[in-house]
């Protein structure tokens, strides 16, 4: 099954072009195959090794250092060849933060003549935002006044004054500034006069490029279920019939992370946000990685509206995918083999899992198996189980409340940007004190730490969330609890 494995590399690798191709050559000037190859070293890294070694285990330092070095490498060809615009001065920084952040491409803005700015100052009502000056930047106007009617309200005027004036010139985008008042900024809009916007969307929805990963994708994991239900989970299918074993485990799992996805897609459609289609990630079962599949993803290609709709996108994935993730493992769980508790046992040996390393898992295992399992023993899972598990930590790394992360997004929306970044920065200190305790956590615990904590701001970034959508966000971090937190000893004694 070499070949196999050799040809889903060689697939994956065109696809990885694709994206590259679609997602960053406008914003560098570093040539496509060069990111390409940055993307594909731990690809070539891995055919390499089974050509030499055959069915061998990939060593744990040569996977990680190649997925390590093709991100740094990746990262400096980018930033390397990065389009730049001219320099605006220091005390615009803020501002061009927020210019850079709602822009699919800086643009130079033109400067407005008299009569342009007259009609521009005619937009702002003294009674909904008193303006005080307008700030011109190279690539935004900056508009200070006093706020003088709810955000929600003179958001919406402000924002139709401007479009019956100017068209869709300008994206308008209202903030909070460090010292807590409102101000509005005004930056060019991409998609100006509908100029190729039907070539836009075409480029964003590419039915091709997504099945062509989803097919691939149920390949790599029907391969990867086939593997784990034999002798050790690494002895490759010899036959077709051996090969459809793997089908339920790949089903069960692309479910999960389509479902996570497709409510991100439909919620984005919702607001009339330009969103790609979802992409599967497929990658060959091997080494310490043997699920068959890196997840699957969707790009926002257009700025969100408003807060509310930030959080609906950003919670409609984890929600959506816990709700098919919970029947997945409860199944799976009830069709796994109790086996004695060893101290190899952990939950991230599926030979011999400890359900009690996780709450929410502890619940579901018991009520799965009743008086079959007890507190001193484990569970050797089966495949179906196996991917509800990786559904859930899907779901609780999308959950944390850091920067681009879904739960990132969350707290943003529910709080603020600048609270929600203080509180990114405390959940990653608890995270890496968690992991003191959970070993499992330290590779989380490292990659919250490479997350940049703000997230991108929404066009009306000040109107607040209605009770029902905090009580969700709450429910959401609950969730995230339930499924890092281990069962407490009170707990499981009594539970078990």
């Amino acid at each position: 099954m070499n070949w196999f494995i050799l040809l889903i590399l060689g697939i994956l690798t065109y696809f990885f072009y694709l994206i590259v191709e679609r997602s960053v050559a406008h914003i560098t000037k570093t040539p496509v195959w060069m990111l390409w190859l940055a993307t594909t070293l731990p690809a070539f890294v891995w055919a390499g090794w089974i050509v030499v070694n055959g069915d061998a285990r990939i060593p744990l330092l040569l996977l990680a250092g190649s997925f390590l070095v093709s991100s740094i490498l990746y990262w400096f060809l980018v930033q390397r060849g990065r389009v730049t615009q001219p320099n605006s001065t220091n005390n615009s920084q803020p501002k061009q933060d927020v210019v850079n952040a709602v822009t699919e491409r800086q643009r130079t803005l033109r400067s407005l003549n008299q009569e342009e700015e007259a009609n521009l100052q005619n937009c702002f009502p003294w009674s909904v935002f008193y303006l005080q000056n307008i700030e011109h930047r190279s690539q935004a106007l900056i508009c200070r006044g006093q706020l003088r009617t709810s955000p929600d309200v003179a958001y919406n005027t402000i924002r139709d004054n401007i479009e019956s004036h100017f068209s869709d010139r300008f994206l308008v985008v209202f903030q909070e500034g460090l010292n807590g008042k409102p101000f509005f900024v005004l930056v060019p809009n991409p998609r100006s006069n509908g100029v190729n916007a039907h070539r836009a969307e075409q480029r964003t929805l590419n039915p091709a490029l997504a099945i062509g990963l989803l097919v691939l994708t149920l390949l790599t994991t029907t391969l990867a279920g086939a593997m784990l239900l034999s002798e050790g989970g690494r002895e490759l299918p010899q036959d077709i019939s051996t090969l459809l074993t793997g089908l339920p485990y790949a089903l069960a799992l692309m479910a999960v992370l389509g479902t996570h996805e497709l409510a991100h897609f439909l919620a984005a459609c919702r607001y009339r946000v330009r969103a790609t289609l979802p992409y599967f990630i497929p990658v060959p079962p091997a080494g310490i990685f043997p699920f068959g599949t890196f997840g699957a993803f969707i790009q926002l290609r257009s700025p969100l509206p408003n807060r509310k709709a930030l959080f609906d996108v950003g919670i409609a994935g984890p929600l959506a995918g816990f709700i098919v993730t919970v029947p997945v493992l409860f199944w799976g769980l009830s069709n796994s083999e109790v086996v004695s508790l060893t101290e190899q046992s952990g939950i991230l040996n599926f030979d011999s899992f400890q359900p009690t390393a996780s709450l929410l898992i502890a619940v579901l295992s018991k009520l799965a198996l009743g008086s079959t399992l007890t507190v001193n023993q484990a569970l050797r899972l089966h495949p179906v189980a196996i991917a509800g598990c990786l559904g859930l930590i899907i779901t609780a790394l999308n959950l944390m409340p850091v920067g681009q992360l879904d739960g990132g997004h969350i707290v943003h929306a529910m709080f603020g940007q600048r609270t929600g970044a203080l509180i990114g920065q405390v959940a990653r200190l608890l995270v890496l004190a968690l992991s003191f305790v959970q070993r499992e956590l330290l590779l989380w615990a490292l990659l919250l730490f490479i997350m940049p904590l703000a997230d991108e701001p929404a066009l009306n970034d000040v109107t607040e969330l209605d009770n029902g959508r905090d009580f969700l966000g709450l429910l959401a971090l609950g969730i995230l609890v339930a499924i890092i937190l281990p069962a407490p000893p009170p707990l499981t004694q009594a539970f078990f």
